[in-house]
This record gives C-alpha cells, structure tokens and sequence, in this order.
C-alpha cells in the first residue's frame, strides 16, 4: 500500500571515482540544495540512489533499477538528477523512461538544465536536449573512429595492451614544418615471439586448448608477465589476427566477415 507522503528520489550517476567535479557526493549536495531552497522540500522527503563505476550507455546500473522498482511501490513526486545525462545518453532509453514515470505520476527534473516534466513545455525541452546529447556522444564516437582508422593506416600500433611477442616502441619523427612528432611501432620480442609460434604449432597438431596449455605447463613457457599460460591467454593469443601474415588469403577473409580494411595500392 502507498504512502501518503511523498518523496523526492535523487539519482546520481559517475563512471568512474576521480574525487572532484561532478562526484556523486557533489551531485547529490547539488540536488538537495536545489529541492529546499526552490521548492522548500524537506530532507526527510529525500531517498538518495548511488551509481558509481557505471556508465550512461544503458540503463542496465543496480541502484537506478532499485530506484525505478521503488517508483512503483513508493509515492515518488518527482525523480531529480544533476544532469540529463546522469541518467542516459540514449535518447531511446530515456524515452522509455520518461513515458514509464508518467505512468507512475512521477516528474522528472534535471537542476543543471532547468528541466521539469511536469509541465509540457519542461517535456518537449528535455526530449531535445537528449536527442542533442545523444547526438553529440555519437559524433565523438565517429570521429575518434575514423581518426584511428587513418592512423592504422600508417602501420602505427595504436595503444592499448601490447600482444605477446612485441613491444613497444616510440619513434619521433620531424614534420614537415619543423614540429617533432611521437608515434609507436610494434616490434619482434624474439625469445616471446618463438613461444608464440610454439603455441601455433602446438595447437595446430592437437586442435585442442587444454592440450596445448598443458604441454606449455609443463615445459615451463611463461606469459609475457612471468606467468603460466592459462587456455584462455591461449585462446586469445592464436585469435589475434596481428600475428596473421598480410597476405590475399588474410584480405578476403576479413573482407568476407564485414571488417574495415584499407588496402595500400601502391
């Protein structure tokens, strides 16, 4: 049964601790102080939710599903967040949520924005910032795409954990208008690089990871850290296509499984 009283629910949201800007700590502070000094709430009314290390991509976070599971059964008035985006930045996601809070009699209100669904005019508003948002989050993503796209073509190793077998290595170059520029190259580590082509080996004559993993047990072959190999660090060693030899056969069939592949004609 519902209670009479009603309760403000405020969410906040962050992907990761940094410990300044907008922590949850901050966001939350900033949602109180906003519900008693413009709508004069009283802090027993407040029921505060917590993500932290989740991010905005989906709804799929434990305390905002509590949260929205609590919405049926409480008598939320409104839910409050920071900012739109604490919530989602997916405009198809928030639609959802938005439509599911107005079956509950529930208002939405975002302080940074100054948006409240309680009023038409507060809807339509924060249904366009959303679509913007989304639309922001989605041309970074294309952008850092193609840029890697049009680095990898220059055969630069573009970051991340260095495979087995290779390192590392930095190289300056000077441009053409005098400004030294930085760039990384993946080159042979031998005694890892002939532990690899052992592996391939082994596991072209077994067909099997739990064989091949314990042959490299028991002859004692380390990971690039100084660990036994697990079938799994197998399974993702002979998986990486940077071992592959950049030859036709290697062409057609990323070609076939729908990757991008830049082809040099030169």
């Amino acid at each position: 049964m519902k209670s009479n009283k009603e309760y403000y629910a405020i969410y906040s949201r962050k992907s990761r601790f940094t410990g300044k800007g907008e922590s949850i700590e901050n966001q939350i502070e900033m949602c109180k102080q906003y519900l008693i000094m413009k709508l004069d709430i009283d802090e027993d009314c407040f029921l505060v939710y917590e993500d932290e290390g989740f991010s905005g991509k989906s709804l799929e976070r434990p305390m905002f599903k509590k949260m929205m599971k609590d919405a049926e059964i409480k008598n939320f008035k409104a839910i409050v967040v920071y900012r739109l985006d604490r919530i989602s930045r997916n405009i198809g996601d928030f639609a959802t949520l938005i439509e599911q809070l107005r079956k509950n009699n529930t208002d939405f209100i975002s302080i940074k924005e100054n948006f409240d669904t309680s009023s038409p005019m507060g809807r339509a508003m924060m249904y366009i910032a959303s679509v913007f948002s989304q639309l922001e989050r989605e041309t970074i993503a294309e952008r850092i795409r193609d840029n890697m796209h049009e680095l990898a073509k220059t055969g630069r190793w573009l970051g991340g954990i260095t495979p087995t077998g290779y390192a590392s290595t930095s190289v300056k170059k000077t441009t053409i208008d005098g400004k030294s520029k930085k760039t990384c190259h993946l080159t042979f580590v031998q005694d890892e690089i002939e532990t690899v082509r052992v592996m391939a080996d082994l596991f072209l004559k077994y067909n099997s990871l739990t064989q091949t993993e314990k042959y490299l047990i028991q002859h004692n072959y380390k990971t690039k850290h100084g660990n036994l190999f697990s079938r799994f660090a197998v399974r993702n060693i002979i998986s990486n296509p940077v071992y592959m030899i950049a030859d036709q056969d290697a062409y057609n069939y990323f070609k076939e499984n729908g990757a991008f592949i830049y082809k040099d004609e030169r």
